[in-house]
């Protein structure tokens, strides 16, 4: 578990809300001056704690109003077909997400679409299309109960206590 002090702990806090913040902007958030803050963002970019920045956008406002959450079961007979599988899966733009699953299904895919039928489309003409793909189990998304892209950061802090 990597140290964190406190400081850098607001700092990744603050930043998780709002990552247009100005270097100055989130000094005055987090109790420090400019410099000694950007010298620890840039310590904590470097340390890999902070990937990158990014704009959040609404997918529905975009006009993608389905969201399914789709299991993939792939061959186990060749590392090969695995490979070709992601290799056209990483090329799908529909596909927001993928991960390696335990259970009964191989891989866990969010996929954003337009329409039902375009999803459609999607799953018949490329999906199931792709190598090695063995079976697939679609889950739709009706409303969004909760939906965070902020990391939990407590632990950290409690580790220190301990």
């Amino acid at each position: 578990m990597p140290e964190v002090v406190d400081v850098d702990l607001r700092i990744l806090e603050t930043l998780q809300a709002d990552g247009r913040l100005t270097n100055v902007e989130l000094a005055e958030r987090v109790g420090l001056s400019p410099s000694p803050c950007l010298r620890r963002v840039k310590a904590l970019e470097a340390r890999g704690l902070i990937k990158g920045y990014v704009a959040l956008l609404d997918r529905r406002a975009l006009g993608l109003g389905v969201m399914a959450f789709v299991e993939v079961q792939v061959e186990r007979n060749s590392e090969t077909a695995t490979e070709a599988f992601l290799g056209a899966l990483k090329r799908e733009a529909a596909v927001v997400a993928c991960y390696a699953m335990t259970g009964p299904y191989d891989y866990l895919l969010q996929v954003v679409t337009p329409t039902l039928d375009d999803y459609a489309q999607f799953a018949m003409q490329r999906l199931l299309r792709m190598p090695g793909v063995k079976d697939v189990r679609s889950s739709f998304a009706l409303e969004a109960a909760k939906e965070s892209t902020a990391l939990p950061l407590d632990h950290l802090r409690t580790a220190k206590r301990a």
